[in-house]
């Protein structure tokens, strides 16, 4: 007898509906539905609520084998959503280019690292450039968080395309505005985000 049958049986020995049994598991009906029609199956806590609910062992629910197997497609998926999750952060860091005192303002002889906010010699042009440049790569970054904590993962190749293509696109107006520092820092950011998604995709 394949888990859904067995889920199902038991499910019935105890009269419950499908919906009783999603609420006392804290997953959706359409889950338990899922899980009882044989189109996939439930995270290993759910495993275990299920064999302490029903007053079964987890061998009689499932194979060792299969257990095994939703082990490590669980530790994929947890490695992958951690990779989604620094990459967000990587993005976040953006911002510290606006904050930390990365370029040389001169006055009065002397050459001082200011901030974003403080460097004077910037054209409103540059200035609006740096912003919106960082800005979005911050934007990026929080979309990026609030994706992988809500378990969506439509459209995160594209955001991360994106991410890398801002990215470069970034250090490049740096470097042609002689930005050393601010430079440095973003090319380390972008190279982290690199190796994270190789990562990413070898999972």
């Amino acid at each position: 007898m394949e888990f859904g049958e067995k889920l199902q049986s038991l499910r019935k020995s105890k009269g419950l509906t499908q919906e009783e049994l999603s609420e006392y598991l804290y997953v959706s009906r359409t889950a338990v539905s899922k899980w009882e029609s044989g189109r996939g199956y439930p995270s290993l806590d759910s495993i275990k609520e299920i064999a302490s609910f029903f007053s079964v062992t987890i061998d009689e629910l499932l194979s060792s084998e299969k257990v095994l197997s939703i082990a490590e497609k669980e530790n994929k998926q947890n490695l992958q959503k951690l990779c989604h999750l620094l990459f967000g952060i990587f993005d976040l860091l953006a911002l510290l280019l606006c904050v930390l005192p990365l370029y040389p303002n001169r006055m009065d002889g002397y050459v001082s690292s200011v901030n974003l906010l403080s460097y004077t010699p910037l054209s409103p042009f540059h200035a609006t450039v740096y912003w919106v440049l960082f800005l979005i790569l911050f934007a990026f970054g929080v979309l990026r968080i609030v994706l992988t904590q809500g378990n969506i993962q439509k459209g995160e190749t594209v955001l991360s395309l994106c991410s890398m293509v801002l990215s470069a696109l970034s250090i490049t107006f740096l470097i042609l505005t002689r930005q050393v520092y601010a430079t440095m820092i973003l090319f380390v950011l972008f190279l982290i985000k690199g190796l994270l998604h190789i990562m990413r995709l070898k999972i």
